[in-house]
């Protein structure tokens, strides 16, 4: 031991109570606007199926055609493999991962669509269909052939269809509430969203039906879909997202890019719409650092590009689908949009691929960081903090095994998702 050293000081305490009370302020804003991840689950798609077609069958349907192609056109997991590119030591436990997720959980996310997928109807044809919708969602979380998550994207806040998608909400919400109530899974999506001023409009409506059946306030969160130029860059220079976060007042949940509606608004010619075009980099760009600490989550858009048709075609469409989730994994837009059922494949192989070959690392890098026995990284608290969040998706889709991660990294479930959230909520646990 050494000569103890004499602590001085130069400031009297008034000084740092001061400075704190001058901050306090300040404090309670960080709290409110950066609450952090959330600690829940976040699906790695969306599904999207139009309102007059979404049946109680539907994902059983989706999964068995899924099989179906794979059985078609991809039969073992060496083929699987050869055609996207998966290294020949994950090519089994991937693909063997991947035909289980089809079997027991096809959809993770399932949106029944009133908007571009649904179209212009008679009110009284809309009417009925929204009013089957929240009949076959409610009786799907009651006999436990739902998603995770279900919900409906409405029509926009713009003029022509305001009225429209204001009904359609009421219905499907309503209806929900005379079956039995709201379930946890249920997520909204807004779409279209130009100015802030509509993601208010959305929430006085939200609020309106929480009075009108006694809910407590803020119960009803939904998704910002980003499809226009102006909710990235408002006329004023400012980010309109930004504005639409604070808008949403607690209630945004995600934000979603919509990839076609988004090219075609700042001008890109339809054969380089594509989530990999640097206008979407860009505005994925700006979403990322809008919602970031905010607790909203991204989501990719999708292709367009569907598998279908002979084999070389699906392949071809395959490995399209599977390079651009890849590369939106590594960006850290950990959910998509998925249009087809030959998409299911490919999105849960990517997935999967994504995690299972990170996992070693991974886990020994926050090993090294609990035990603090160093390494050849050197890793702090975010680093950590992104580690286990790294794990736990990994674990929540079912590319990983809670068992296995606790063999390597040593920690359990309740400690993992410690270091990811301080108000963790609970995630959604898949038993592999």
């Amino acid at each position: 031991m050494g000569q103890q050293e004499k602590v001085a000081t130069s400031l009297a305490g008034a000084v740092s109570e001061e400075i704190s009370a001058s901050l306090t302020a300040v404090d309670a804003e960080l709290a409110h606007r950066y609450p952090g991840d959330p600690g829940t689950r976040q699906p790695v798609h969306t599904v999207y199926v139009p309102g007059d077609t979404f049946t109680s069958g539907t994902i059983r349907s989706w999964g068995d055609q899924a099989l179906k192609a794979l059985d078609e056109h991809a039969p073992d997991a060496a083929s699987f493999a050869a055609v996207l590119g998966i290294p020949d030591e994950l090519a089994t436990p991937v693909h063997d991962r991947v035909r289980a997720k089809l079997v027991r959980e096809p959809v993770e996310d399932l949106r029944i669509d009133f908007e571009d997928g649904y179209g212009s109807r008679p009110d009284a044809e809309e009417d009925e269909a929204a009013a089957r919708a929240a009949r076959l969602v409610s009786e799907a979380y009651g006999n436990g052939t739902a998603a995770p998550y279900m919900g409906i994207r409405m029509k926009c806040m713009e003029a022509a269809v305001r009225d429209r998608g204001i009904r359609t909400t009421d219905i499907f919400l309503t209806g929900l509430m005379q079956a039995g109530g709201l379930p946890d899974g249920l997520v909204l999506t807004l779409p279209k969203v130009t100015y802030p001023e509509q993601v208010t409009a959305f929430v006085r409506l939200l609020e309106a039906f929480e009075q009108a059946h006694a809910l407590p306030s803020g119960h009803l969160g939904f998704e910002i879909q980003i499809e226009t130029s102006q909710s990235i860059l408002a006329a004023d220079g400012t980010a309109a997202v930004a504005r639409m976060i604070d808008a949403a007042q607690g209630r945004a949940t995600g934000l979603h890019y919509g990839t076609f509606d988004y090219s075609a608004c700042v001008g890109v010619s339809p054969a380089y719409q594509a989530g990999d075009h640097p206008a979407a980099d860009h505005a994925k760009a700006v979403m990322q650092v809008a919602a970031a600490g905010t607790g909203v989550r991204l989501s990719d858009g999708s292709t367009n590009v569907l598998p279908v048709g002979p084999t070389h075609q699906v392949h071809e469409a395959w490995r399209l689908h599977y390079g651009l989730t890849r590369r939106a994994l590594a960006r850290a837009y950990y959910q998509g949009w998925d249009m087809h059922p030959g998409h299911l494949p490919t999105r849960y192989a990517a997935v999967y691929t994504f995690y299972r070959e990170g996992l070693e690392q991974a886990a020994a890098r926050l090993a090294a960081y609990v035990a603090k026995a160093g390494g050849d990284v050197m890793d702090e608290p975010a680093t950590a903090k992104a580690l286990s969040g790294y794990l736990l998706r990994g674990i929540d889709c079912g590319a990983l095994d809670t068992a296995e991660v606790a063999r390597l990294t040593g920690l359990t479930r309740v400690d993992l998702d410690a270091f990811v959230s301080p108000r963790r909520g609970g995630r959604t646990v898949i038993a592999p």
